[in-house]
């Protein structure tokens, strides 16, 4: 038996044991996602088809990793006016795993059920714990948005990744700069440009 179910506005042919990739959705690996808004649901002459949603059906799914696409660039010059603008972006994506399909109102199993608590549980920790990092950061670093072309969001971003201060983000060399291309929304032009303009800063 196969459904369709609709998420982040798309939607997917799914049977159970399926392994499919969808816009983010939140949880950690292991947790279990519940899919309410399923289209059509069935084999052959004894499917049914929603309208639009398919009532008392649900497809229970398995979060398996949550990842990012590959990085697409958007390039833009000016014909004859010095300028160009170069931007990156990755977007979020999760893999899971369908695990059950449900009809006529039936509910998950308890197994099923008790993994979503269990992850709120955990993102209700994290926020405490990542507090106290944070703050250090923010008492040890430099004000990188002094950097041109660096907001306050690639500041986290680069945070993040160790480099909070100018005198860290002039020392990156070029297989430094070409993983954080490759982990972060930014091209290699862009954080070469970073690196000479954080030089000068760290004077």
């Amino acid at each position: 038996m196969f459904a369709v179910i609709k998420t982040g506005g798309k939607q997917y042919r799914v049977a159970a044991n399926d392994v499919l990739t969808v816009e983010r959705l939140e949880g950690d690996a292991g947790a279990s996602v519940e899919f309410t808004e399923v289209l059509m649901v069935g084999e052959g002459e004894s499917a049914t088809i929603g309208a639009p949603f398919v009532e008392g059906a649900m497809v229970v799914a398995e979060v398996v990793d949550q990842g990012r696409a590959r990085k697409v660039i958007a390039f833009k010059k000016r014909r004859r006016q010095n300028s160009k603008r170069i931007r990156g972006h990755r977007q979020h994506q999760t893999t899971l795993k369908i695990t059950d399909i449900l009809t006529g109102g039936a509910k998950p199993s308890k197994k099923a059920a008790a993994k979503p608590a269990k992850t709120e549980d955990k993102a209700a920790e994290k926020p405490a714990a990542e507090k106290k990092p944070a703050k250090a950061k923010a008492d040890k670093g430099d004000d990188l948005t002094k950097v041109k072309g660096i907001g306050p969001v690639a500041a986290g971003q680069l945070a993040d990744h160790g480099i909070d201060t100018f005198a860290k983000l002039a020392a990156l060399s070029d297989d430094e700069i070409a993983k954080i291309d490759a982990d972060l929304p930014f091209s290699a032009d862009q954080i070469t440009d970073w690196r000479a303009q954080a030089a000068d800063l760290a004077k």
